[in-house]
């Protein structure tokens, strides 16, 4: 009977000491680069944006909503909204992560930046709060 104990006791040993799997991480973004760059440049307007976040190109390429799903106007009236958050937050580093908001971003919407750029920009806040769990304002699409 002792010996029954003990083997009973040793199997669920064993089986106890199985490390702990987490889905989350791996069904959150299977594809993640390090190196995870995605440059968006207008030369005729002078400016650029380079957006470097481990997964986003990933997240893009297989979760985000097609080219052309959303309107122009309606990805540069989220932008103006996610972009003044954004920017209230940076501004803020004691009562946010500042590793988060590292640096305000410089949208202004009486520049045309055409629907590419609007569309990268907003997928980025998507999948921003998403990712990090953060809320920049009003209802954010689970992608």
């Amino acid at each position: 009977m002792k010996t029954l104990v003990a083997v009973i006791g040793l199997l669920w040993i064993i089986i106890g000491c199985n490390s702990t799997k987490t889905v989350a991480d791996v069904a959150q973004n299977p594809l993640a680069k390090a190196s995870d760059t995605v440059k968006i440049a207008n030369d005729s307007l002078e400016y650029e944006v380079i957006i470097i976040d481990a997964g986003f190109s990933s997240w893009l390429a297989g979760r985000a909503r097609p080219r052309g799903f959303y309107s122009e106007s309606f990805l540069e009236i989220k932008n103006q909204l996610y972009v003044a958050e954004w920017n209230r937050r940076a501004s803020q580093p004691l009562l946010f992560d500042p590793n988060l908001y590292m640096m305000a971003i410089d949208y202004q919407p009486t520049i045309h930046y055409g629907y590419e750029v609007n569309y990268l920009i907003y997928n980025y806040f998507i999948y921003f709060q998403n990712r990090y769990n953060q809320r920049l304002g009003g209802f954010v699409p689970v992608q």
